[in-house]
């Protein structure tokens, strides 16, 4: 059974959004997610500042497979998480915490409102 912490919403493309207030959004992938993936090795950030809702924001790759994460709303990139480059197993270690992945910020959080609640993903991946 993956982790879902209550704090947190979430994506259909299996990530987590973590408000930090002030219009600035933490995001990574979620431990069911990267259950799926298998071991991470890779994590290729976005060269693009500004995005809108959709647009890929990066690429993890595992051993078995490599999935794109994408914006779940309008916004520009804040900070990534460096440290991901030279550790990607982080994301399979500690998913919600040393494993995140990006910081955005938007002037719009209704985007934010409309992402799923931690009950709706637990459904949502037949939990």
């Amino acid at each position: 059974m993956a982790s879902i912490p209550e704090e947190l919403h979430y994506t259909e493309t299996h990530e987590w959004v973590k408000s930090l207030g002030g219009g600035e959004y933490m995001m990574g992938l979620t431990d069911y997610a990267q259950d799926q993936m298998g071991e991470i090795v890779m994590v290729e950030f976005p060269a693009l500042e500004e995005f809108a809702a959709g647009d890929v924001f990066g690429s993890l790759e595992a051993v078995k497979t490599a999935e794109d994460f994408y914006a779940p709303f309008d916004g520009k990139i804040v900070r990534v998480n460096e440290t991901l480059e030279d550790e990607p197993a982080l994301i399979n270690e500690d998913a919600y915490g040393k494993g995140w992945l990006i910081v955005v910020s938007t002037d719009d959080s209704s985007g934010f409102d409309k992402l799923k609640t931690a009950a709706e993903y637990a459904t949502f991946i037949g939990e």
